[in-house]
Parts: C-alpha cells; structure tokens; sequence
C-alpha cells in the first residue's frame, strides 16, 4: 500500500463528528462566535452518502476549512477527491486540519496543528478551477458562492469539464438562498431537484449537464469611466468589475500619497488601487494582494488591459505572510468588515498588523474603513502615529506613519 493510500485510509478511519470535532480554522481569524465547519457542510455530507459510489471521483469546490473534503474521505470511501478552495486561508487550514487528523488516527492522540507539509497523505489534491478538478468528477460538492457571478464561473467550468453524468450537489443556509441560484444553474443543467431544507439549510441537486456552454466569459472586464480604467473581474472577486465606494473615497487621496519604491495595495480585489496608484507613481514598484485566488487572478488581467503589467506585481498571501518585514514605504488597505457572512473587524486588524511589519521606518500605511470600524487605536499601536486625513458619512480615511525603531 502506497503512502497515500495508507494516509487516506487513515483518515477515513475517522467519524464524521471526528472530523468536525478536530477541524479549526487558522490561519484564518478564529474566535468564540466563529466556527470551522456549519450544518450546511453537514447536509452535503448526507446528502453525498445516497450519490456517491465507492472508489468515484469527488470534486469539492468551497470548502471553507476542510469539512467537506475530509468528511467526504471520512464517509463517503471515495477513491480520488479534488478539491478547489478560493483563499489561501482555507487551502491552508485544509492542510492542517488533515494532518491534524492524520497523527489522530496514528498514535491516537489529540495533536497540535501541524505545518502541513504531508498533508497530502491525507489523500486530496488541491487544485484550480479547471479540468484537472473537474474531467473525471462523478459527484461535485459545492457551497455556494455568495455571488450570482460566481456561481456562474463555477456550474459553467462544471458543465464544461466535468463527465456529461456528473451530479452537482449545491448546498447552502436557507437565508443565503434565492431563486437567482436556480436561474443560474437551470442554465448549464437540465435538471434541478431542490431536496428538503434540514438544519436550516438546503441542497439542490443539478444533473444532465447542459452541452455547449460556450467560451469562458471570465473575468469581465468593464470600462470605469471616472477612472478611465479598464477593470477585469472573475466571479468570485468583491464588487465585480465595478468600483466600490470605499475605494473611491480612498481614491481621492491619491494625489497626497508620497511616491513609493514599494507599494503593496494589501487585499487587492481587482486592482483598481494598485493601477490608479502605478499611474500615480509611474516610478514605484507596485504589488497587488490578495488571499483570494480570483483576486489575485483580476488584479493581474486588470494590469494587464491597462498596460501595466510590468509595474506591477500579483501575489497570493495571507496577510503578508511571505512579505519581508521592512521592505515596503507605502501599503494602500481598504479592509473587509466581514468574516464570512458574519460582521467581525479581525481580518481588518490582521491587515493592519501585517502592514505594520512590512513597512519600513517613516512608511505610510493609507487606510478607508467604515466609520463604525474601531481601528484608530490599532492603527497607532501596530503601526504608528495616525491622522484622520478625511471622513464622510460612511468612511474615514486615515494615513499612519511607521515608527523608526526606537
């Protein structure tokens, strides 16, 4: 028996309440109101166990944590499971989380997190959006997206790649839920089958992939005209193509911004700061991050389409971890407020912080929150002195000088 046969059954040989029990959620924000795993993960699950044959091919699109693709190698005896996640954050947490369960099952011990490095033994693979996750799937796993966009990108690549009997299984909390789902999905599949809502949640059930789907229609890309810029989007980017009102606030500050060796505009969505700012600074070198992967990908093609491409730079990260402490003179943030579908400031602080250590001495940290947000005093304790450049009924804009060390 292989390494990775042996590790799946290792895995496998653990329950489903094992797998939930066991799953956490770093190195995404964790907190008491926040949880790896939700009932939706569950009836996917259950709902799995009545379609999916021993040995098949699973796919996995939208797992948070690692609650669908370990609960399916805990319950489902599949033979391959693939799996895409967005951010890295729970591409991460994934590969901990396995190899949490893992060392469980071999010395029947309740370990630390380990890094990841072998949690391939759990007998996943993680993969993009694309043919390699979806040419041979006989079942998709999906939760659903919380855009319409992106659940199109998602049931178009199924029905484009994936075999013509494929079964998407769609799950998601009944609150979340519109008809705008069934609409989207009736165009790839012949059929539905909304199954009984549990737990507050509910699965449809898609088959008879729709042949012909035509080209990729992502990303998008759309001309913003007070910014005479050309934006591309993907699905599951925040805002689309368009230009959200926090970012446009923050844009009116360009003019005040120092030009940079370095700038870094951290949780990039499109890139619409990185461009406008390497416009701005045509000398600066620019990089655009973000831990979503379909960020990453917009903020790349909206450099592109402008022509900017070689001034700046795309890289998927969490919260700067593989950036180099002191290396930037200026970070542009406009911070997300929610953590999923529920409203917490840690993923901001996180930033904050992270912007904190990659700047150096005198650096700038430009920041556009919510006037809400309690940020102010972080901003001073992981940064520096901070001053309100600029408020309106929604926003603050704030600029925060790095301390010199000392």
């Amino acid at each position: 028996m292989d390494t990775e046969e042996s590790g799946r059954q290792q895995v496998a040989s653990n329950s489903l309440e094992d797998v939930f029990r066991t799953l956490r959620r770093r190195p995404d924000v964790e907190a008491p109101n926040l949880q790896a795993w939700d009932a939706t993960d569950r009836l996917l699950l259950e709902t799995a166990a009545e379609h999916v044959e021993a040995g098949s091919t699973v796919a996995v699109i939208g797992d948070r944590y690692g609650a669908l693709t370990l609960g399916a190698l805990a319950v489902l005896s599949p033979g391959t499971v693939r799996v895409h996640q967005d951010l890295i954050t729970g591409e991460r947490a994934l590969r901990l989380n396995a190899e949490e369960l893992r060392t469980a099952a071999t010395k029947g011990s309740a370990p630390g997190a380990g890094d990841g490095a072998t949690a391939g033994l759990a007998g996943f693979e993680q993969l993009p959006l694309g043919p390699g996750l979806l040419a041979e799937a006989q079942t998709v796993l999906l939760q659903l997206p919380k855009t319409l966009a992106e659940l199109e990108q998602t049931a178009a690549a199924v029905a484009r790649y994936a075999p013509d009997d494929v079964v998407l299984l769609a799950g998601g909390r009944v609150k979340h839920m519109s008809l705008g789902m069934n609409t989207v999905l009736e165009r790839f599949f012949h059929s539905l089958q909304p199954q009984l809502a549990r737990r507050k949640s509910r699965v449809i059930l898609a088959s008879g992939a729709k042949a012909g789907t035509g080209p990729e229609r992502f990303p998008v890309v759309e001309h913003l005209a007070e910014l005479d810029l050309d934006v591309a989007a993907h699905g599951a980017v925040f805002a689309g193509p368009k230009l959200d009102i926090g970012t446009r606030f923050l844009l009116t500050f360009l003019p005040s911004m120092k030009p940079a060796r370095h700038a870094i505009d951290l949780g990039c969505g499109t890139g619409i700061l990185a461009a406008m700012y390497a416009r701005h600074s045509p000398g600066s070198a620019v990089t655009a991050t973000d831990q979503s992967a379909a960020a990453v990908a917009s903020a790349q093609a909206t450099a592109r389409v402008n022509g900017l491409q070689d001034s700046i730079t795309v890289l998927q990260d969490d919260a700067l971890s593989t950036v180099e402490a002191g290396s930037a003179d200026l970070v542009l943030l406009n911070p997300p407020f929610h953590v999923g579908a529920g409203v917490h400031a840690g993923a901001g602080l996180k930033m904050i912080e992270a912007a904190g250590r990659v700047l150096e001495p005198n650096g700038e940290l430009w920041t556009v929150f919510n006037r809400h947000l309690p940020y102010l005093p972080a901003l001073e304790r992981y940064v520096g002195p901070t001053a309100v450049k600029g408020q309106n009924p929604k926003f603050t804009v704030t600029c925060s000088v790095r301390r010199g060390p000392g």
